[in-house]
């Protein structure tokens, strides 16, 4: 039976400008398309992966990106938040590389996020 432990496990809160230094991350030919606040940094959809920035340390100034690229996602699943008691979404990605677990809160649209995915992948194939 395959491994479904996530291997990273990332939150997207809200919904927020494009950083200007992911510009200098693009390939040829790749846009972002949007970003989303994380815990301590973003993460921005482009037109060809999903790349998330995150700010380590006591300053936050060593930076650690993840590319993951659209291709790479074989399956994904989106859960809606609960209610009351169950106040954040979340959405899992199976991919080449393992199980990634995002969860989504308040700030962030589960569904526009769903919709980012099944486009990005999708049309990726």
């Amino acid at each position: 039976m395959a491994e479904t432990a996530p291997i990273l496990a990332w939150t997207l809160q809200n919904e927020i400008p494009v950083p200007d230094d992911v510009q200098a991350l693009l390939v040829e030919g790749e846009q972002a398309v949007t970003s989303f606040k994380t815990f301590r940094d973003s993460a921005t959809f482009t037109t060809k992966r999903l790349i998330v920035r995150d700010a380590q340390g006591f300053t936050g100034k060593k930076v650690e990106i993840y590319s993951l690229p659209y291709s790479s996602i074989e399956m994904w699943s989106s859960e809606n938040a609960g209610g009351l008691l169950d106040r954040d979404a979340e959405i899992e990605l199976w991919t080449k590389a393992g199980h990634i677990k995002v969860k989504v809160t308040k700030g962030a649209d589960i569904r526009r996020l769903d919709a980012l995915l099944a486009w990005a992948i999708l049309q990726s194939r």
